[in-house]
């Protein structure tokens, strides 16, 4: 079985994290956001994932050479010489989703955190005997949505209603797909919407059918989302596998550390708080609802509450940092300095406050 990841492009609404390293690769509660994808696709019997990139494609390659040979799993790029929407990269891969058995084929958007249940998928997608499958996930308000409308009892899709006005429904397309190969009979080589165009036609002929995702879901391409998708990680992560975080009397909530982190005396950590390789944390220092990535170091009595480090950033003492303050990497904020949802781009040195959210360039 294949499936085909969304990578896209420049990924500019989560600078500047992006201006280091490819989005799919900024880490998410201590691994890269792709990887949570692939590993679940591989423990369902996926054996080749294609990432459908039009931007920075060897650094990609590259970085994920080592999980290839971890997994067990053939990781290739079809890259694109221009955007070409959401269906267009899958033309561009035809011949590489195909093959012999005719299987359907996972597409994902490499945004998307959830709890990927891709057996039920798959065994839904079976039973209805359509064309398509797609995950629908229910939000509180629609309006800031397309919505699918759908049968509840079959899944059957019967329209797609953009930001409506009046209440159609509840449920939104979540950006997971299960595509039989004839869908891509219906997709031309050229810059094209799945959502608008392809879906669309496909539910016109009652052959496109939805699934409710079963537990949590975010699109974590921007700041806030991302720290909001953390808490819901963590959250399912209790559930499922709590042995993985952090306990103890300096702990408050669900908590992600890793085991080469080292945490002074007298911290207080969480709720929702990952924390990455190599961090120190030094005495008296106070994190919550925030990531601290790879090599980080907060200095003594400093507060971050809402807010991404970046790599080998330096955060110092009595430094306070909150509103969804993302600090690029190897940032230096010097002692007691404030941050008010400051967005801080690589290798810089902070030496006054940020008093309103702005980009310091």
């Amino acid at each position: 079985m294949k499936a085909l990841i969304l990578v896209g492009g420049f990924g500019t609404r989560l600078r500047p994290l992006t201006l280091s390293v490819p989005k799919p690769l900024v880490e998410f509660a201590n691994k890269p956001m792709i990887l949570h994808q692939i590993e679940a696709l591989k423990a369902i019997g996926v054996t080749e994932v294609v990432l459908a990139i039009n931007y920075q494609p060897e650094i990609m390659l590259n970085f994920l050479k080592e999980f290839e040979r971890k997994l067990h799993i053939k990781i290739t790029c079809s890259r694109e010489t221009e955007p070409l929407g959401t269906a267009g990269p899958l033309a561009l891969a035809r011949e590489v989703l195909i093959d012999d058995c005719g299987e359907p084929f996972f597409v994902l958007n490499s945004d998307v955190i959830c709890d990927y249940p891709f057996e039920e998928m798959i065994r839904f997608h079976k039973s209805h005997g359509g064309e398509a499958s797609l995950m629908v996930t229910k939000v509180d308000e629609p309006s800031k949505y397309g919505v699918v409308v759908m049968e509840e009892t079959t899944g059957k899709v019967e329209k797609f209603v953009e930001k409506p006005k009046l209440f159609v429904g509840n449920k939104i397309n979540a950006g997971v797909y299960l595509l039989n190969p004839s869908v891509l009979d219906r997709i031309e080589l050229r810059p094209t919407s799945i959502e608008t165009e392809v879906f669309p036609s496909i539910a016109a002929e009652e052959k496109l059918y939805a699934m409710v995702l079963p537990g949590f879901w975010m699109d974590i391409g921007q700041p806030k989302d991302y720290i909001t998708g953390l808490r819901f990680y963590l959250d399912s992560l209790l559930k499922k596998c709590s042995s993985k975080l952090a306990v103890g009397s300096n702990v408050i909530g669900n908590v992600l550390v890793d085991e080469s982190a080292v945490i002074g005396d007298g911290c207080l950590i969480g709720p929702d708080v990952a924390i990455g390789p190599g961090c120190v944390i030094e005495a008296g220092v106070r994190l919550s609802r925030c990531t601290v990535m790879r090599g980080v170091r907060i200095k003594k009595h400093a507060c971050i509450s809402s807010g991404i480090v970046g790599w080998h950033s330096t955060v110092g003492r009595w430094a306070r940092l909150e509103n969804t303050t993302i600090l690029g990497e190897d940032v230096h904020l010097c002692d007691e300095v404030y941050s008010n949802g400051g967005i801080v781009l690589p290798h810089k040195e902070i030496k006054s406050n940020i008093l309103k959210p702005e980009i310091v360039m």
